[in-house]
């Protein structure tokens, strides 16, 4: 089932059952895609990678605002806002172990011939490429950092 149709059949089974919490993080959803689908000159349809990049972007707010709320001493919103978390990531490829990522990386290093910290943006790049939606970019940044020196 394309991720598009998942994410319809979702939140008409979240409506029935009154979870409104996921009710309004699968419109969230919806809107960023829609949006995404009419913002070209022409309507074009969302493919999965498109839609998993959208719920990427949604992930990294969600992160942001949690760190927001909890350094505002608003324990409250962040709550709310991991349940947000929850939600969008039950739609993510399943994340990479640190091995894997570290066996990547190196690879990545390997094959692009990266030495010195200069090297990062090159290294990231081909890194996130690579390991799309199955491991945070900040995670990638982390291992690469530690990998070059």
């Amino acid at each position: 089932m394309a991720l598009k149709n998942q994410i319809q059949a979702e939140l008409a089974t979240a409506m029935k059952a009154g979870d409104d919490t996921k009710v309004s993080t699968l419109r969230m959803l919806k809107a960023a895609i829609l949006k995404y689908e009419v913002s070209g000159k022409e309507k074009t349809d969302a493919t999965d990678e498109i839609i998993l990049d959208l719920i990427t972007k949604e992930i990294k707010q969600r992160r942001d605002s949690i760190e927001q709320f909890n350094s505002g001493n608003r324990p409250e919103m962040a709550a709310q806002e991991e349940k947000e978390l929850e939600i969008l990531m039950a739609y993510m490829p399943p994340q990479m172990s640190d091995d894997e990522l570290k066996k990547t990386v190196m690879e990545v290093i390997e094959e692009s011939g990266a030495k010195t910290k200069q090297d990062i943006g090159r290294v990231m790049g081909a890194v996130m490429a690579k390991v799309k939606g199955q491991a945070d970019g900040g995670r990638v940044k982390e291992m690469v950092n530690a990998m070059l020196v």
